[in-house]
């Protein structure tokens, strides 16, 4: 027989010389249709069936496979797929045969017509209900048998078995097998085209913090169908806790983000391949989606949300677990995360290992290696997002070609951390450095020692158990008190660079609300974000909301003392970092001032100080010989914030002769500043 494939001759067209051939396939198949067949003359075949026809389908050989054709998955070795579905599901003897009886025409095209014989009617090629129940011998008029096909009887309920035509007499109803279950029989692992786009796959498991916890539950997984709930402090953590117990219990998993309205092909590919279901990120109304998982008791169903779970959500409570938090500092799962990443751009040829990550430790590293504990410390990401930061990480460190960096894992870091906060607050990405500040020893001491603080919290609080209690949160909270211009705002900066995160100034104007609530609604929205986001939160000018409380003499104070109380109250259990700044300390409530870590002073600079800073902002600003700012320094008593303005000022003079900065520029933008202020200029009259 000619190949189809054949490339056709160069002088004729390609596709007429494929039709050609198909002729031929089609000659040789009605050539072997028409041996012996007694209808193969008769002009209204096709249109009745004579009972010698029948008997002709009935002797004639089976032909489930071309000629030509590789074997059919039905005839591979091993167990029968229909009984072993059948032992899996529970099926009945007489389940697994109406089951056959069904899907027959969809596997041998001859029981088409001789269903149609059966069914008195050519046209009505599917077995019906009444034919299925003959042909199992099964008196139809029985109600046990009946039974079985009804819409809760296993068949239906499990999505195994349709019955179409509704309007017609239950006898004359049509059984239809759905294409994903024939597919599975015929050794098809492809999941429904129904929940194409909504199955994803479980991050790889990590190393785990809480060990116990992965091995209870995977030993409950190995005992039978589980339905649990996790509920995950940081998004990623659930996800991780499942993916490793799922792993240690040898169970495969199928993880769904889609619609509830594919929740029955979902539960039916479940059952089709023995697999666990796992649901994250519930939707805002869980409550159907719930119950109709939970009410499978015989799929594995683990579902993970931060939310705590409501009894209201379904009448069949599941298992109800606290997904281990993911503790900061811990570089175990790092380390795995980013072997793993550097193992899969090694095969892929994109690059090589995760050469330059020293020990915990960061002792003795080769040359370029960094401390991989000191970099990932701030971060607080679940198991998943630290799998893809560390694919991230890899990813930049390949485009820049070069070794890995703690830099390239903060960047990486950052990007998982993207939040809802820039609807409330403006993203600062930090460029600055210690070597920006410029500060008298003791301030320095203690920002550094903030930074030190978000760092090992968790050791701190949670190992050493120092945490006060009283559902207390882990956060660190500073206060930065000054006048305007010392450099609190730049000092929240520096920290948030230090630790490697973003900083997010708080906009008041979105916060505050002339509604009696709103404002409170608000700053519960930055909060939840924060807690979820490895971000440094900062409440410029903070006595604006965090001010002290009142003696209550009409409604607005009332309110005024509310919005405080719900301040406080939203501090204790505040598991992020956040800094607030102030002019007058004064204007700071004694209750909030209790609450935070530490509380950062920032003095007016004296001479030397201003000399510093005067240097610092010259730095690299090109200027003429000889220019010296000591002299302003000592005249002028200006803060850093000033100073900068004034070099600002300067610099634009110059730049607009095409000149170096000169003395006389520099003195220039020291008075301006004075001006600005209100203040008397040194040199000028009234002085």
């Amino acid at each position: 027989m000619t190949d189809l494939r054949t490339e056709a001759p160069a002088e004729v067209s390609p596709l007429l010389a494929r039709l050609a051939r198909l002729r031929e396939h089609v000659a040789a198949l009605v050539d072997r249709r028409a041996a012996g067949d007694p209808t193969a003359d008769d002009p209204l075949r096709g249109l009745y069936l004579s009972e010698e026809a029948v008997r002709h389908l009935l002797t004639a050989p089976a032909t489930t496979a071309a000629p030509d054709a590789p074997d059919s998955p039905l005839g591979a070795p091993g167990p029968d797929p229909l009984t072993a579905l059948a032992a899996r599901l529970s099926l009945t003897d007489l389940d697994t045969a109406i089951l056959l009886v069904a899907l027959a025409p969809d596997l041998d095209r001859r029981f088409e017509p001789l269903y149609g014989y059966l069914n008195d009617d050519v046209s009505r090629r599917r077995a019906t209900t009444g034919l299925a129940l003959d042909l199992c011998g099964v008196p139809a008029h029985l109600a046990a048998a009946r039974a079985r096909l009804h819409a809760g009887a296993p068949l239906r309920a499990l999505g195994l078995l349709d019955l179409e035509e509704p309007e017609r007499p239950f006898l004359s109803r049509s059984l239809r097998v759905p294409d994903r279950v024939l597919g599975h029989l015929l050794g098809d692992g492809t999941p429904d085209a129904a929940l194409h786009g909504h199955l994803h796959p479980l991050p790889e498991p990590l190393p785990a913090d809480d060990e116990h916890f992965t091995v209870r539950l995977a030993a409950l997984l190995r005992n039978g169908p589980l339905t649990a709930y996790l509920r995950e402090h940081r998004e990623g953590d659930g996800v991780a806790s499942i993916a490793a117990a799922l792993e240690a219990a040898g169970v495969r998993a199928l993880r769904f983000t889609g619609p509830e309205d594919r929740v029955p092909e979902l539960l039916r590919e479940a059952r089709l391949g023995g697999l666990a279901l796992v649901l994250s990120g519930l939707p805002e109304r869980p409550g159907p989606l719930v119950t109709t998982l939970t009410a499978a008791t015989d799929v594995t169903v683990l579902l993970t949300d931060p939310r705590p779970y409501d009894p209201h959500w379904s009448p069949h409570d599941p298992l109800t677990l606290d997904a281990p938090r993911r503790r900061t500092g811990g570089t175990a799962a790092w380390s795995a995360a980013l072997e793993a990443a550097a193992t899969r751009k090694t095969e892929t040829g994109d690059g090589s290992g995760p050469a330059g990550v020293s020990s915990p430790a960061g002792d003795n590293g080769p040359a370029g290696a960094f401390d991989l504990a000191a970099a990932v410390a701030p971060y607080r990401l679940g198991g998943e997002r630290i799998a893809r930061a560390a694919h991230a990480a890899q990813g930049l460190a390949a485009f820049e070609g070069g070794p890995l960096t703690a830099a390239h894992i903060r960047l990486a870091a950052r990007q998982q951390s993207a939040s809802g906060l820039e609807r409330h607050a403006r993203r600062i990405r930090p460029a600055v450095g210690w070597q920006d500040l410029v500060l008298p020893e003791r301030p320095l001491t203690q920002l550094r020692e903030l930074a030190l603080r978000a760092r090992h919290r968790d050791r701190v609080l949670g190992d050493w158990r120092l945490s006060a209690g009283g559902g207390r949160g882990r956060g660190v909270l500073g206060l930065f008190a000054g006048e305007s211009g010392t450099g609190k705002t730049l000092s929240a900066e520096v920290v948030a660079a230090e630790l490697g995160l973003d900083l997010y100034v708080v906009q008041l104007s979105s916060v505050v609300d002339k509604y009696v609530g709103e404002t409170e609604k608000n700053l519960e929205r930055i909060f939840t974000e924060a807690d979820r986001t490895d971000a440094v939160l900062l409440f410029d000018e903070a006595d604006a909301v965090f001010g002290k409380r009142s003696e209550v003499k009409d409604a607005h104070d009332r309110y005024a003392n509310m919005e405080s109380a719900y301040l406080l109250q939203r501090l204790e259990s505040f598991d992020g970092i956040a800094l607030l700044t102030t002019n007058l300390r004064a204007n700071i409530d004694e209750a909030f001032t209790r609450r935070l870590d530490l509380v950062v002073d920032f003095p007016f600079p004296d001479a030397g100080q201003r000399l510093a800073l005067w240097r610092h902002g010259l730095s690299h600003v090109p200027c003429a010989d000889g220019v010296d700012p000591a002299p302003l320094a000592a005249q002028f008593e200006l803060a850093g914030g000033s100073i900068r303005s004034a070099v600002v000022t300067a610099a634009y003079l110059a730049a607009g002769r095409g000149e170096p900065v000169g003395d006389g520029d520099l003195l220039e933008g020291a008075r301006r500043e004075y001006r600005k202020a209100g203040r008397l200029v040194p040199g000028e009259a009234g002085w």
